[in-house]
């Protein structure tokens, strides 16, 4: 058998093969014996058929059934001598028998990656030390009391800092609305009715609060306030926008009492001293889920630091696409209009095509340092994860089982649990060095976290904020794997 293996960029390659007259008058003349053993022909005994007749009666599916045993031969034999890594091996172009009996064809193959593995074991990452503090307590306890606040008017005083107003706006930059001056959506900066915003200079724009101070309801007024140079929406960056705001309301949060009454609201039959302990062991649990996923991260981010090679176009094609979609999902289930997420399309196929990358080369070197470490799934290993996730589910096992192997989803999990094993193996190896958190909180610092193409709901009475500003999507951690090949899909498994 004469095998040529062309290799191009992009982790392409075309394969050519060549299969001699005798090799494939003897695969012939096995199929040819097969059929004749299991012909059932009117006229002759079972396995009497004469081979002629046998080669006559079922001339196109000994001929169907001869490329098909050639083609996988030359496939299963390149992979043998080439030592291939092949993806997807493509459909045979050209298969042609020649005049002296050989077989030939050729296929366009997807490869993986071919890169040199940077030093994996002992990677030094630092993390925050998990400390849950009295504070941290506090101000969950704090969180918990706002859900119980009553609102009540304030008619005898003007607006002031603290206060939670209703308000209508309307914005304006040089003089037209905003969306018309920037020619595409803007979210909530373009205005909004029955507003509820906390006197916060925090909240909004700088500015805005301080520049209600004063007012009473009924009254109106014009704000002149510059954008910072990092607000989320880039068309307003730098520039001066005008609000136009009619003050509805004035409320003033009355929080309950923080006793024992209170503790039993929240949490029937405890304590304010169990509630408090409640807190805490939840958010230690929180906060040590939070340090396995950075020590992840951290790893992840070292990785892809240290090594870059080609990816697959068609996969990384794929991928952006699944990404994008990912994001415009997440924009629906936020409130974003049709017309703002296609107004944001170009900033979403960006960032989709940035996290591609990552995603997938987080991907093949994870695989491939599961390849050196001998790392496998058992099948008891895979069973147990679909156990877990048909009872999640509370789909029988059988079902899920006949639904991921008719749609070809297997392999992927199974492989998406070995990725998972070598994620473990690295934190594992890794040197940690804990530091102390640069301030009190329940999550650590993370590496730079996507700005989904999301708009914050409207607040209501019970959860007065002020975010009003539309995000533009940028780029998120690379997972441990593709999105095409992490988990079973909802119509088949859960995560």
């Amino acid at each position: 058998m004469n095998i040529v293996v062309e290799k191009h960029p992009k982790c392409m390659a075309t394969l050519r093969v060549e299969i001699g007259a005798e090799q494939v008058a003897r695969m012939r003349n096995s199929i040819v014996d097969t059929f004749a053993g299991q012909a059932r022909l009117p006229g002759f005994r079972p396995g009497k058929v004469p081979r002629k007749v046998i080669e006559q009666r079922f001339r196109q599916e000994i001929a169907q059934e001869l490329d098909e045993r050639l083609v996988r031969e030359g496939f299963e034999e390149a992979l043998r001598r080439e030592d291939l890594r092949v993806l997807d091996f493509g459909a045979p172009k050209s298969p042609r028998h020649q005049p002296d009996g050989a077989f030939s064809f050729s296929s366009e193959l997807v490869l993986a990656p071919d890169f040199e593995l940077p030093e994996y074991k002992g990677i030094e990452i630092e993390v925050p030390r998990a400390v849950v503090t009295d504070e941290m307590v506090e101000e969950q306890l704090g969180r918990l009391r706002e859900r119980f606040a009553e609102f009540l008017d304030i008619d005898d005083r003007p607006a002031a800092e603290g206060d939670f107003v209703v308000i209508d706006f309307t914005s304006t930059l040089d003089g037209q609305p905003v969306e018309e001056a920037i020619g595409r959506p803007a979210g909530f900066l373009g205005g909004r009715e029955d507003y509820w915003l906390k006197l916060d200079p925090e909240v909004f724009l700088p500015g805005f609060g301080a520049g209600l101070a004063g007012m009473r309801p009924g009254d109106e007024r014009d704000l002149t306030l510059p954008v910072p140079d990092d607000f989320p929406l880039a068309a307003v960056r730098g520039r001066e926008l005008v609000f136009h705001v009619k003050l509805n309301g004035l409320k003033q949060q009355q929080l309950p009492e923080l006793d024992e009454a209170l503790a039993t609201r929240l949490m029937p039959d405890r304590t304010l001293a169990e509630v408090r302990d409640t807190i805490r062991a939840g958010l230690q649990a929180e906060l040590e889920q939070r340090l396995g996923e950075f020590k992840v991260d951290r790893v992840v981010e070292h990785l892809n630091r240290q090594v870059s090679f080609e990816l697959p176009e068609h996969l990384l094609t794929s991928e952006i696409q699944d990404q994008a979609d990912a994001m415009v999902e997440r924009g629906v289930r936020a409130g974003m209009s049709e017309d703002e997420i296609s107004s944001q399309q170009g900033e979403i196929f960006n960032a989709a095509g940035r996290q591609a990358q990552l995603n997938l080369r987080t991907h093949f070197i994870l695989q491939e340092i599961a390849r050196a470490e001998n790392l496998e799934v058992s099948d008891r290993e895979l069973f147990v994860h679909l156990a877990n996730v048909a009872r999640r589910r509370r789909q029988p096992l059988k079902k899920l089982v006949a639904e991921l192997r008719h749609s070809n989803r297997m392999p992927a999990i199974r492989n998406s649990l070995l990725v998972g094993k070598a994620i473990d193996f690295l934190v594992a190896q890794a040197i940690v060095r804990e530091i102390e958190p640069p301030e009190p909180s329940a999550q650590p610092e993370q590496p730079e976290q996507p700005e989904q193409p999301e708009q914050p709901e409207q607040p209501g009475p019970t959860e007065p904020t002020g975010q009003p500003w539309p995000s533009e999507p940028t780029e998120q951690p690379a997972p441990a794997t593709p999105a095409t090949t992490v988990e079973p899909t909802p119509s088949a498994a859960d995560e």
